[in-house]
């Protein structure tokens, strides 16, 4: 994602990358998080409910090495199928 100038900002690795998980199902939610973020440094956070409790969040905060690994988190996030969106 460009900044003003057009350029992509500087990020230094490691870090901690935070991730914004929704879906219907919490309990799915973290067994695909388990998954995906096997063998790294991570904490999970509930975060909201939608109003009609159809929807759940989950922060997922993990220490990531390099711009591969944040990235590859995040697909596999996105493609299972517990998952309905990340941010």
């Amino acid at each position: 994602m460009p900044d003003i100038d057009g350029k992509k900002p500087v990020m230094e690795y490691p870090c901690r990358w935070i991730y914004k998980i929704i879906g219907s199902d919490s309990r799915e939610m973290e067994k695909a998080i388990k998954e995906i973020a096997e063998g790294c440094d991570y904490t999970v956070t509930p975060s909201n409910i939608s109003k009609a409790g159809r929807y759940h969040s989950l922060k997922l905060e993990v220490l990531v090495d390099d711009e591969g690994q944040r990235t590859g988190i995040y697909d596999k996030l996105r493609n299972h199928p517990a998952v309905k969106m990340v941010l």
